[in-house]
């Protein structure tokens, strides 16, 4: 698959978080798209790995993504969890800017350490 336009960059200010659909080769993927403070553009998976609830009805701070439900944190960088009780990480997505699309493509995740 290819990167999908999930919105445009006017769509978020800055610490804000939506919940997207995206079309992968294993089927349609929920994505929380994201800006952090410093208006960086984030994609992670939506499902928090402890609750099984959507991370884009969290709120966002700095570079970190709290889930509702529990309070559990995870860095939009690298999908680490920095907040218990959630203890396994969150997929993150390769995001790309156009112009004014943004694009994520679910099939490349982004590998980080």
């Amino acid at each position: 698959m290819t990167a999908e336009l999930v919105c445009h960059t006017g769509d978020l200010a800055p610490e804000e978080v939506m919940k997207v659909e995206v079309e992968g080769a294993a089927g349609t993927v929920e994505v929380a798209v994201a800006r952090d403070s410093d208006g960086t553009w984030h994609a992670i998976d939506d499902i928090c790995t402890h609750g099984a609830v959507s991370l884009s009805d969290g709120e966002v701070e700095g570079c970190l993504v709290e889930c509702w439900l529990h309070g559990s944190q995870f860095d939009l960088r690298t999908g680490q969890p920095r907040q218990l009780p959630a203890t396994r990480p969150v997929a993150v997505y390769q995001l790309t800017i156009d112009g004014d699309r943004v694009l994520v493509d679910v099939d490349q995740t982004v590998t980080t350490h």
